[in-house]
């Protein structure tokens, strides 16, 4: 989170973000005026960072550093070289996904992870936006919600969707998915979502991004740390954690109306059988 956030933090918060990377150990057994000492800042700036962080307090933020200490440091992104070997291919994309997943697990948000599943279960319409490999996602979700007997809808396409957002209102929801928070169709789209008074949530990675910036609700995965190289395997890691947390919020969606969803859900299944019928 620190290495991801640090170059946008404001000059005090960059200085306490570079000393705890630089110095983890030092800084779990700090308070947090030590902390600001140590870094030439204070500790009205180490409250800050740990609200630009999203976190409750400092105590919050040191019980993070120390299970980040405590972390298996085998399992790190790699990337695929050419000539590579099929084993070794296995073995990178499994390792990376697995990261990628994992590390997404740790930021999540609980508090809006609560706020986008009530947002998803009392909307009118809800519509999903993204531009390649997101749009993926978009449409992925689409398929999901469907099966809750929402009016569901996704784009890929910044004048359909258009045309689409142009009419929405406070009662539905405007999804936007978008990996580096920073695709230009994205944030028009939540940008005009937010004029016409939608809900809007964003799924990026983590970070101060103008996708985020116009959503109500954030949700963030793990940015893959991969240098570059002839073939990056980030695109992958990523979308494996886009699908992973679109998969967090149906479920959780489903499981908080269970007895509806498992209505909608038989009924599902009997016209599924009924196009297998001759």
């Amino acid at each position: 989170m620190l290495n991801e956030i640090k170059n946008k933090l404001p000059p005090s918060e960059k200085k306490i973000a570079e000393y705890i990377l630089a110095q983890p150990h030092e800084a779990i057994h700090c308070t947090a005026s030590k902390l600001g000492e140590l870094s030439s800042t204070s500790s009205a700036a180490v409250i800050r960072l740990c609200k630009s962080l999203g976190m409750k307090g400092f105590q919050d933020l040191k019980l993070r550093i120390s299970g980040d200490l405590q972390k298996s440091t085998n399992i790190q992104y790699s990337n695929i070289e050419p000539g590579e070997s099929q084993q070794s291919i296995v073995e990178k994309v499994t390792n990376n996904s697995l990261q990628a997943i994992k590390e997404t697990e740790e930021l999540v948000n609980f508090d809006s992870l609560a706020a986008a599943v009530e947002a998803l279960q009392k909307a009118d319409k809800i519509h999903f936006f993204g531009v390649g490999a997101s749009g993926i996602i978009a449409k992925d979700a689409h398929q999901k919600f469907l099966r809750m007997n929402k009016a569901v809808s996704s784009f890929t396409d910044i004048h359909n969707a258009t045309m689409c957002i142009a009419n929405v209102d406070k009662n539905d929801v405007v999804f936007g998915i978008s990996f580096s928070g920073e695709t230009y169709e994205t944030i028009k789209m939540m940008e005009l979502a937010k004029q016409k008074g939608a809900t809007t949530i964003s799924l990026t990675r983590y970070g101060n991004t103008s996708v985020a910036v116009n959503a109500d609700i954030k949700l963030y995965i793990s940015a893959s740390r991969e240098v570059p190289a002839p073939f990056r395997s980030g695109a992958t890691s990523s979308r494996l954690a886009q699908l992973y947390m679109i998969d967090i919020l149906f479920v959780s969606v489903v499981t908080d109306q269970y007895d509806t969803a498992s209505d909608y859900l038989k009924e599902i299944t009997k016209a599924m059988e009924f196009l297998k019928t001759r």
